[in-house]
């Protein structure tokens, strides 16, 4: 088993054996500047084996990684530090180096014997971020014992074995990646990491690592169902894709099935809890979010009780899987209702089937990451030509939604200078896709912003 390939990346092979004695060596390392048990070791990395090893290397020490997207600016990375209390840092970015003193990933890394150890279950194994009503990002605390559970139910979700192979090109901080990187690992199963994503370099390493299970969020999905030589590619290795993130669009799955023949499975799941609901394999209803772990429920927004099937609701989950809370602390209260884990989102069950049909949170989740449209408006706001704005999201084709920013003006400002005033401050997945002036902003008397009405308005599904 120690001897058995499991990674690959570029031209580098690892065994088990090697990924083990590489954590261990890095884990030494981390040791040697001063990493303890029950410290917060920040990790901003980009895809590559250096972060499995960093990750595995700070459970050994007994202390918790803290992901951060390699997509982040300074001012991003700065707050997420500070709310998480990071002690270290390690990773390949200079952004997180010119924050704080960083172990770069890029140093070789001398193999160590990897003694046993066993984590404390109730310990913090992660810490991932999620976006906050307030506009600043939430940590959301994962201990070994929760995450396990999601990694038990994503291996089941997946029906992962030793045989299956899987390439992955979604971000390691982001609980998808991370997810997909522990549950190879604990099937035994085997994994080609992308340092990004291109659908030439992906289609080819479907049919030369003989890849069982793809995983595509939607502009995977529509890269695939739009590559004009699709049908050149020998995809026969493949069980089915997963449409991950986002809503599933019919037209592009059904698109991907009539040229190759692979089938599509969905799910969903959150930062808080990774897996909510899933297809089974053999039965996928792509209309549906799929069928819900034991112990989702749907509540009324008013009175918060139980509704009977078929009505809509707020989907909850109480599951072993879910999160220990948030940082700040007091983000948390709300996060929960008598124990079970409040989604904000809307659904409804059908015969068993989760339905997902809005939010309840004006969240924008664009390709599976939630964006804070107070975060955007803050940026605007410090522009002097601007007198007033609101960010809301439209439906989009290939992301799931779109962000939209409609601006009052107080003298004359290009779109295009908004634009690259938030270019240089947010994540490229933040910007908006669309900026529109408009007279005023909605109100109501107590100064929140009506976006349901500039939705209603200026808002429309982006095709793009």
């Amino acid at each position: 088993m120690s001897d058995v390939r499991v990674l690959a990346f570029e031209d580098r092979i690892y065994t088990r054996s090697q990924v083990d004695a590489l954590s261990a060596g890095l884990a030494d390392t981390l040791a040697h500047r001063g990493v303890q048990a029950g410290q917060r070791v920040a990790v901003m990395s980009t895809n590559r084996p250096e972060f499995v090893f960093a990750v595995q290397a700070i459970w050994r020490l007994g202390a918790s990684a803290v992901l951060i997207s390699p997509s982040w600016k300074s001012a991003d990375v700065g707050h997420a530090l500070e709310v998480a209390g990071a002690d270290h840092a390690v990773g390949d970015s200079p952004v997180l180096a010119g924050v704080m003193p960083m172990l770069s990933l890029d140093e070789p890394i001398t193999p160590a014997d990897p003694a046993p150890y066993e984590p404390e279950p109730d310990a913090d194994a992660v810490l991932v971020f999620s976006s906050g009503t307030t506009g600043m990002p939430k940590a959301v605390r994962h201990t070994h014992r929760s995450l396990a559970a999601g990694v038990r139910h994503w291996r089941q979700a997946l029906g992962l074995t030793a045989v299956d192979r899987m390439q992955i090109v979604t971000p390691p901080s982001h609980i998808l990646g991370l997810l997909n990187m522990l549950t190879v690992l604990d099937a035994g199963a085997w994994m080609r990491l992308h340092r990004r994503f291109d659908i030439d370099t992906m289609l080819h390493a479907i049919r030369d690592d003989r890849i069982t299970v793809e995983m595509a969020v939607a502009p995977i999905a529509l890269a695939i169902a739009s590559h004009p030589e699709l049908e050149t590619f020998d995809l026969s290795s493949l069980r089915y894709i997963m449409w991950c993130a986002t809503p599933v669009t019919a037209s592009v799955a059904d698109e991907v099935t009539q040229r190759t023949g692979v089938g599509w499975i969905s799910a969903y799941g959150t930062s808080e809890v990774p897996v909510i609901a899933c297809c089974p394999r053999d039965e996928a209803r792509l209309d549906t979010v799929g069928r819900p772990i034991p112990n989702v429920r749907i509540v009324s927004t008013e009175t918060g009780e139980p509704v009977v099937a078929g009505e809509t609701g707020e989907i909850q989950v109480s599951s072993e899987s879910a999160m220990a809370g948030y940082l700040p602390e007091e983000a948390t209260a709300g996060a929960f209702s008598d124990g079970w884990y409040r989604t904000g989102d809307i659904g409804y069950l059908d015969d068993g089937w989760l339905r997902i049909t809005d939010r309840l949170k004006e969240m924008i989740k664009v390709r599976g990451f939630q964006v804070a449209p107070v975060e955007i408006e803050s940026v605007l706001h410090g522009h002097p030509a601007v007198a007033d704005c609101a960010v809301f999201g439209v439906p989009d084709a290939n992301d799931g939604e779109a962000v939209v920013a409609a601006v009052a003006t107080a003298e004359p400002v290009s779109a295009e200078e908004l634009d690259a005033l938030i270019a240089g401050k947010l994540a490229s997945y933040k910007r908006p896709r669309e900026i529109v002036f408009v007279p005023e902003i909605p109100r109501l008397p107590s100064g929140k912003a009506l976006r349901r009405v500039l939705k209603e308005q200026y808002g429309r599904t982006s095709d793009q």
